[in-house]
């Protein structure tokens, strides 16, 4: 007898065609995780809000901006990963944990770097990054 997984909750999938594994790929995760942030930003502004008790346009336009600016924050991020984890995998010409931990040292280190962060700063952030990722592949695994 063979055994399925079924999904109890609700999975909504959007595929965005760039005409590029490479593209599709960061665009999805862009896409994706941006949103996932942008959700945060508003949960938390309706948290204060109810705790203010009440609500103005001024606090409507802040939780916008702030949707916005996590969004792409986020997403960028996220973006640059996936790409990044995609071009080691097809320079290695594997696929494997390492891959996951190569980007995330490269992604680490690109946000140190922009960010305006000093040398330590910014290897921290890479091994920081490269710790993440791996351990994220590694329970991906074990699911």
């Amino acid at each position: 007898m063979a055994w399925a997984r079924v999904s109890v909750s609700p999975r909504v999938d959007v595929a965005i065609d760039m005409g590029n594994p490479f593209l599709n790929l960061t665009v999805d995760a862009f896409v994706k995780i941006g949103t996932i942030a942008a959700t945060r930003a508003v949960a938390e502004d309706t948290y204060h809000i109810i705790q203010k008790g009440n609500i103005s346009s001024h606090d409507f336009d802040k939780t916008l901006k702030k949707m916005c600016k996590e969004g792409v924050y986020w997403g960028t991020i996220a973006g640059v990963y996936v790409g990044t984890e995609y071009g080691v995998e097809r320079i290695r010409g594997t696929r494997d944990w390492k891959n996951a931990m190569i980007g995330g040292a490269i992604t680490g280190a690109l946000v140190s770097a922009v960010s305006n962060n000093k040398k330590d700063k910014i290897a921290i952030d890479a091994i920081t990054g490269a710790a993440i990722a791996t351990a994220a592949e590694f329970i991906n695994y074990l699911t």
